[in-house]
Formats: structure tokens, C-alpha cells, sequence
């Protein structure tokens, strides 16, 4: 230790040498954005490794975000008339080849059960990758008569997917997830679902992850396989990628089809059900940590962190601090998520693994504070303090956390727009993948070979067709020149 630290140490400094190990272990976005996105997950405490390989440990940190998020989900669900259900996690094999497009679409990671204890199985079981087949299955027996519809369910549960690389949060081999499976008389109905539940979705990003999304429909490459039409959300992450968000697929009657669903409507004549699934997984958790992280850690919006006031009492072996702050934090409980960080760690430690954790506001207070009946509100976006009396707390904590959800939304926004770039041919196209990172806006004739040379030779992909966006910034397709037929957003994607 040098002569400096320990004078720094004497005088009580908060930045002390301990402190500054927290945050010195990550590693920063900027020199390598891969390896702060992991330190961030491993030293916020969100994830732990686990003896399955490219599976992961939601810690209780990280599974307490998943909860928010699913409890404000199920709450907007059930507003539309959802109701939950649950299905087996497993499907036999002969179930899962009935729809040709569909197994083809997941056979390469899809995981199959092949024994009962120590016995061979007489048919084998996959375990699910998604359970559009399970809901086939179930809604050809349910469904009768036109009275019967709709059926609107949802079912939240794990799933398994054989992914060769993974990623906390990003790409697990299992990973959590809500899916939404309906069924409608007619196909004007289940076209309406489709739109609201992706609208749904987007709302919820934006107003309670804060963060903007693009809405639009996948091309025919890149909609859900067995899918009449695939709509998403797209999100633009801090390194310039984009992270799909959410997606909601019209099947049509194709599903219905294969399965034998079928209802009497009014006039006794037998028809097909259309079909709806819908989703959104734990990957939401990695896009709000790309999407407003810093350097110093995790920045959770307030509406979906799960502690979103640290009160710090300072000196607090000081008579009457502990007991005030306990008083302050029992006070803001009945207003917002607070906590009391009362351990014997120093303030600056705690204010390092506060900021760390991206708890949203933390409150210090200290005996100078107590004597002038105030404390200090610091916000953890922006690391502004403000002063406020004790006596208006319990207002101006909501207040402040209501400015900090809006500003970390408009931020995001400001960030995203700034990286849209319009590229009217092949070169500008190019030039903006390697220079320019963030989405692309770029005419498309609808050929897919266009849509497979561009992933080829530059690794973009087409994110969306975009609904509110249509205007023709060129007359031409980007990549061959042809007259073109729709406006693409293009980028690289996690």
C-alpha cells in the first residue's frame, strides 16, 4: 500500500482501495464488449456456472428481475383475456413430425429422451423446444363448436434448445420463457391477436425496460417455421447489435390443418381454427443489461428493478443515524421497493456494489444530514445528487425515480436513433456494417437471394419489415438494384 492509500484510508475517503476492486474487475464496453457484458452478469451476481454444460444458475439477483418481468407480463396477459395453462415438457416424437415445416425448423436442437430408467423407450420424447404440437394436440380434442372460441393461452415454463455457443441470458441450452398459443373461428381474429400481443410486448419494453424497439414482420427467411407471418420487436443494444426482443406468428389455419382442429360454426358447417403463439424469454434480462449498462455495472430501470432505493446511513455507529435511517427506509417502503444496507462494509464499498448491482436511487444519510433534517439522493444513471428534507421523501423519491425511467427510455432512444444509417446501394451498405454500427435502412426487391448474399458477404440479416417506417428512401434494392418492394431494417444480431 502506497503512502497515499494510506493517508486516503486515514481520512475516511469513500474511494477507497477495496472499493475501487469492484468496479476495476470489469473489464471496460469499449475494450471489449463480450467480456464486460460476462463480468457485468458474474459480478452483479445475476448468474452462476453450472455443471451442465451451456446451462446457467439464476441467482436470486438475476431470478428477481425475471419475476417483475413476468408478474407486469402476466398482469398485461390477462388484461386481454389471457389465461394460463401448462403443458408436459415432453413430446413424442411422433407428435412432433406432423408438421413438416415445423420439426424441420427445430430438428437441429431439439434434445431427445430415449430411455425410462434403465429401459429403451418404445418411442422417443423430445424435450420441448417450444409447444405449438402440444397445443395442437390438446385443442383438437378441446374444440368442438364455434362456442368453444376463442382459446386464449399462455403457459410459463423452461425450454430446451441444443445451442452450440452460449451466453448467459443471451443463448442457453435452457432458458425461461412465457408462450402465448391461441385459437380463433376466423382468421381476421387470430390476425388482430397477432398484432396486439406484439404491440403488447412493445409497450412493455418501452415503458417498463425502457428501452425503444422497432416493430415489424421477419421475411419470409427469417419468420417462425410453420408460420404464416412472424411479426418482432427489434432492440438495439449499446455495441451496436441487435437483440430480436420479442415475436408474435400468425399460423393461419396450417397448424389446424395437420392436427385435425376443427370447429362447427353457426350454420353446422365444420371449419378450421387459425392459430396464434407469441413469446418473449429470460434474454430480456442480457437486453436491458446491453441496452443501459456502464462500466461500473448493471443500470436497472426503476418499474423493473428489484430493489429500487438503497438507504445508506453513514457513520452509523453515530448515535441516532441507524435508527433514522431505519426510519427513512420503513418510510419509502410504503412508496416504492427500499432496502437498508446496514452491514459493517464502508461506505464506499457499499456505494461500489450499489452501483454494481444498478440499483436505481440509493439515499445517504449521515449526522451532518440528521442535524440539517435531510439526506442525499443519488441517482445511479447519472450519479447526480440531490439534497431533499426528511419530512418530503416519501415524495420525492417516486418523483425522482419516475424522471429516471424517462430519462434512461429517451437516452436509449437518443442512442438508437443516432445509429440508424440509410444506405441507398450495395457500397454505402457495406461501408455502414463495417463502419457504422447500428441498424441499416435499406430497399429490398423481396428476392432471396438478395437476403442470402448480404448475410453471406457482410454477416447482417434482415431484423424487420417495419410497420410505421415505410417510406422509400430509394427506388432501388440495396444489394442488386432491382426495383424494390419493401424498406428493411438490416444489422448484425446476438
Amino acid at each position: 500500500m502506497t503512502l497515499q492509500e494510506i493517508i486516503i484510508l486515514r481520512k475516511g475517503d469513500i474511494v477507497m482501495a477495496k472499493d475501487k476492486k469492484l468496479v476495476e474487475a470489469i473489464t471496460s464496453m469499449d475494450v471489449d464488449f463480450a467480456q464486460w457484458y460476462t463480468d457485468v452478469v458474474k459480478k452483479a451476481g445475476l448468474t452462476d456456472y453450472s455443471s451442465v454444460r451451456g446451462c446457467m444458475v439464476i441467482k436470486p439477483a438475476g431470478y428477481a428481475i425475471w419475476e417483475n418481468i413476468q408478474k407486469e407480463l402476466d398482469r398485461r396477459f390477462k388484461e386481454t383475456g389471457v389465461e394460463n395453462v401448462y403443458m408436459p415438457m415432453f413430446i413424442p416424437e411422433s407428435l412432433l413430425n406432423v408438421e413438416k415445416d415445423h420439426v424441420e425448423g427445430f430438428a437441429p436442437e431439439v434434445a431427445w429422451v430415449t430411455h425410462g430408467g434403465l429401459n429403451p423407450l418404445q418411442e422417443r420424447l423430445c424435450v420441448r423446444p417450444t409447444s405449438e404440437t402440444l397445443f395442437c394436440d390438446f385443442y383438437k380434442n378441446d374444440i368442438q363448436s364455434y362456442r368453444d372460441l376463442p382459446k386464449v393461452y399462455n403457459q410459463w415454463c423452461s425450454v430446451v434448445r441444443w445451442e452450440k455457443e452460449t451466453r448467459p441470458f443471451l443463448r442457453s441450452r435452457e432458458f425461461l420463457w412465457q408462450e402465448g398459443h391461441t385459437a380463433h373461428a376466423t382468421a381476421e381474429e387470430a390476425e388482430a391477436r397477432t398484432v396486439q400481443m406484439l404491440n403488447l410486448y412493445a409497450d412493455f419494453c418501452e415503458e417498463v425496460l425502457a428501452m425503444p424497439v422497432i416493430r415489424g414482420q421477419k421475411t419470409e427467411k427469417e419468420k417462425f417455421a410453420g408460420a404464416e407471418a412472424t411479426y418482432t420487436i427489434e432492440a438495439l443494444m449499446h455495441d451496436g447489435k441487435a437483440l430480436q426482443s420479442g415475436t408474435s406468428h400468425n399460423f393461419g389455419d396450417g397448424f389446424a390443418r395437420a392436427f385435425g382442429i376443427q370447429y362447427t360454426d353457426k350454420e353446422n358447417k365444420l371449419q378450421y381454427v387459425h392459430q396464434t403463439s407469441w413469446g418473449m424469454t429470460t434474454r430480456l434480462i442480457g437486453a436491458i443489461i446491453m441496452v443501459h449498462g456502464d462500466d461500473s455495472g448493471l443500470v436497472l430501470p426503476p418499474h423493473i428493478a428489484p430493489t429500487q432505493v438503497m438507504v445508506i446511513p453513514i457513520q452509523q455507529r453515530k448515535e441516532g443515524v441507524l435508527d433514522t435511517a431505519q426510519e427513512v427506509q420503513a418510510r419509502l417502503g410504503k412508496v416504492c421497493r427500499a432496502k437498508l444496507d446496514d452491514s459493517d462494509k464502508s461506505p464506499g464499498w457499499k456505494f461500489s456494489e450499489q452501483e454494481m448491482r444498478g440499483i436505481p436511487l440509493r439515499v445517504e444519510l449521515g449526522p451532518k444530514d440528521i442535524e440539517n433534517n435531510q439526506c442525499v439522493l443519488v441517482r445511479r444513471d447519472t450519479r447526480e445528487k440531490v439534497v431533499v428534507s426528511l419530512d418530503e421523501v416519501e415524495t420525492k423519491v417516486p418523483e425522482l425515480l419516475e424522471t429516471i425511467q424517462k430519462d434512461m427510455f429517451e437516452r436509449a432512444k437518443a442512442h438508437r436513433d443516432a445509429h440508424i444509417t440509410d444506405a441507398h446501394n450495395y457500397e454505402e451498405f457495406c461501408d455502414a456494417v463495417e463502419n457504422k454500427p447500428g441498424f441499416i435502412r435499406g430497399m429490398w426487391c423481396g428476392d432471396r437471394a438478395c437476403e442470402d448474399k448480404i448475410k453471406e458477404e457482410t454477416a447482417a440479416t434482415s431484423r424487420c419489415m417495419p410497420f410505421n417506417d415505410q417510406e422509400h428512401i430509394s427506388d432501388v434494392c440495396v444489394c442488386c438494384g432491382k426495383p424494390a418492394k419493401k424498406l428493411v431494417y438490416w444489422g448484425k444480431a446476438y
